[in-house]
C-alpha cells in the first residue's frame, strides 16, 4: 500500500508539471506578452515626457518582457516531459525567471515609494521624484538583482540522465541544506524587506491622506495612487508569500536528517508546483498599473492607436 501511495504521488508530480504547469505558463505568456509589449512599446513611440515613475514602469515592463520571451522553451520541456536543450540554456531559463521574480519586487516596491513622494510632493521638487535619480534607482537594481542571483547558477543541477534530462527547478536541486540557506537569504532580502518597505510607505500614505481629509479636491486626485499601492500589497500577499513559503518548505523536506517520507515529499512539491505559476501572474497583471499610473499613458496610448488607425485607414483608400 505504501508503495502505491508513493507512486500515486510521483504520478501526481509528473503530472501536474506536465499538464499544469504547462497551461498556465502559456497562459501567462498569452496575456502577459501582449500587455507588455503593449506596454513597452507605448512608452517608446507615445510618451515624451518620462517622469520618474515611468521610469521605474518602464524598467518593470521590460522585465516581465524578458522573463515571459523564455517561457516557450519552458513550456515545451514540460509538455515534453524532457528538457532536450543544453545545461546552460536550462540555467539561463532559470536565472531569468527568477530575476524577473525579484526584480519585479523591487520596482513594484520604488513604484510604491514613488507615489508616496507624489502625494506628498505634487510639484516633483524632491531629489528622488527626479528622472535621472529613478533612472540610477532603476540601474542600480537590476545591477543588484544580477549580483544576488549569481550563487544560483551553482545551485542548480546540471542536466544528466540521473534526473532523466529535465531542468530541474531551484528548489529540487542539488544539496537541500545548502539551497535552503540560500533561500532564505532570497526570502528575507529579496522579499520580505521589500515587502515591509512597501507596507511602511502604505501606512504613511494612509496617514497622509487621514490629515488631509478635510481637503475634498486633493483626496480626488489621489484616490488613483492610493489605489495603486492597496493592490501592489495585495499581489504581493497573495501571488509571492504562497511561492516562497512553499519553496522553503519543498527544500527542508528534501533534507535527509528530517526523514521526510516519500510521498510526504511529494505531496509537500505538489502544492509548490501550484504556487510556482501563480507567483508568474504578476508578469501578466502588471500592465494594469500601467494604466493607473496617471501621467496621462492611457490617453497618449490610445490617441496613437487612433492616429495608426486612421493612417491604415488613409491608405486603404
Amino acid at each position: 500500500m505504501a508503495v502505491n501511495e508513493t507512486d500515486g504521488c510521483l504520478l501526481m508530480n509528473r503530472a501536474l508539471e506536465k499538464y499544469y504547469l504547462s497551461t498556465m505558463y502559456s497562459l501567462v505568456f498569452i496575456f502577459g506578452f501582449i500587455g507588455n509589449a503593449v506596454a513597452v512599446f507605448g512608452y517608446i513611440f507615445c510618451l515624451k515626457n518620462w517622469k520618474s515613475g515611468n521610469v521605474y514602469l518602464f524598467n518593470l515592463s521590460l522585465s516581465d518582457l524578458l522573463f515571459l520571451c523564455t517561457l516557450p522553451i519552458l513550456v515545451n520541456s514540460y509538455s515534453r516531459d524532457q528538457w532536450a536543450k543544453e545545461s546552460i540554456l536550462c540555467h539561463s531559463n532559470r536565472f531569468l525567471l527568477h530575476a524577473n521574480l525579484y526584480s519585479s519586487i523591487l520596482f513594484l516596491t520604488v513604484i510604491s515609494v514613488d507615489r508616496y513622494m507624489l502625494i506628498k510632493y505634487p510639484f516633483r521638487e524632491h531629489f528622488l521624484q527626479k528622472r535621472k535619480t529613478a533612472i540610477i534607482i532603476s540601474v542600480a537594481i537590476w545591477f543588484g538583482v544580477i549580483l544576488e542571483l549569481l550563487p544560483l547558477m551553482y545551485f542548480l543541477e546540471p542536466i544528466t540522465p540521473d534526473n532523466n534530462y529535465k531542468c530541474l527547478d531551484y528548489a529540487s536541486s542539488g544539496d537541500p541544506a545548502e539551497n535552503l540557506i540560500y533561500s532564505m537569504f532570497l526570502t528575507v532580502f529579496g522579499f520580505l524587506i521589500p515587502l515591509v518597505i512597501m507596507c511602511c510607505f502604505y501606512v504613511k500614505m494612509v496617514l497622509f491622506l487621514k490629515n488631509r481629509n478635510e481637503q475634498v479636491s486633493s483626496l480626488l486626485t489621489l484616490e488613483k495612487p492610493l489605489t495603486l499601492v492597496i493592490l501592489t500589497v495585495v499581489i504581493f500577499s497573495l501571488l509571492f508569500t504562497p511561492y516562497h513559503v512553499m519553496r522553503n518548505v519543498r527544500l527542508a523536506s528534501r533534507i535527509p536528517s528530517l526523514n521526510v517520507s516519500v510521498c510526504t515529499q511529494g505531496i509537500i512539491n505538489i502544492i509548490y508546483i501550484i504556487t510556482r505559476p501563480i507567483a508568474f501572474l504578476n508578469s501578466a497583471i502588471n500592465p494594469v498599473f500601467y494604466f493607473l499610473m496617471g501621467d496621462h499613458f492611457r490617453e497618449m496610448l490610445v490617441a496613437k492607436l487612433r492616429q495608426l488607425l486612421s493612417r491604415v485607414t488613409t491608405t486603404s483608400k
